[in-house]
Formats: structure tokens, sequence, C-alpha cells
């Protein structure tokens, strides 16, 4: 199934998985608790998203000073940044994604799964020839002189 059709299949039926967990919800503990779970969840899943996301961003800083690519922590941080986005809309289901994202090995799977699955290709980005390998065509070297009026 293409990627975009996927996406819009989730955008149409998850507001209504949620709209219908809402009122299930409600009408077995009531309005206000209810209320206050959603609330509840949203602060709780900032804060852990909060930490989490510090945490993935100190071993991307680590792995960068030792000079290695921080691959694997970056696309973490995707996948916490996306947990967050769920956490914090109201809801039931899209809090229940959203604290899976959070769990470690399960984010690492999310991201195993979808780097199989072909559904994020890498970009290959190529870094212009340095002047130790060659020159670059684009750089035009040369002298000047200053000359003053």
């Amino acid at each position: 199934m293409p990627l975009f059709r996927l996406l819009f299949l989730l955008l149409l039926f998850i507001p209504l998985i949620e709209v219908y967990l809402l009122i299930k919800v409600g009408a077995l503990i009531g309005v206000i608790p209810t209320v206050a779970l959603v609330v509840f969840t949203a602060v709780l899943g900032a804060q852990l998203m909060r930490h989490q996301g510090l945490a993935a961003l100190a071993r991307v800083q680590t792995l960068l000073a030792r000079g290695e690519l921080p691959t694997m922590p970056m696309l973490e941080g995707v996948v916490i940044l996306v947990a967050g986005a769920l956490l914090l809309t109201p809801g039931f289901l899209t809090d229940a994604l959203g604290f899976l994202g959070l769990i470690p090995p399960v984010r690492r799977a999310v991201i195993w799964f979808v780097l199989r699955r072909g559904l994020v290709r890498p970009v290959v980005v190529q870094t212009p020839p340095s002047r130790a390998h060659g020159h670059d065509p684009n750089v035009i070297e040369g002298d000047f002189k200053r000359e003053d009026d």
C-alpha cells in the first residue's frame, strides 16, 4: 500500500476511533474524569518526551564529538517527536501509540521496521571535493593585490 494512501486512511479513521473511545470512556467513568485523564496523559507525555528528547540529543552530541555518524539517535529523536505529538493529541488511541513510541525497545523496533520495509528512503548527500583530493571546478583560484587610490 502506498504511503500516502495509508496516511489518508489513518487521518480519516483515527479521529473517528478517538471520538468513539472518548464517548465510551466518558459514559463509563464520567465526563470530568475523562477530561482529567486526557489532560493528565498530555502533561505526562510532554514531560516524558522532553526527558527522552534531551537524552537523544545528548547521544547525538556524544557521537558527533567522537566523529561517528549518529543515525540511530537521530531517528529515535524523530520517533520521540512523533510520539510527543500523538500524546498531545486528545484521545486514548493516540495516547497509547504515543506512549509506545516512548519505550526504547519499541521505538527501535519501529525504526527497523520502517527501514526494512523501505517506507523511508535514505538520501545520499555527496560532499564537494576538497583541495586535497583535486581541483573543484566551481572555485576560481587567483591572487590579488590591493591598490589604493
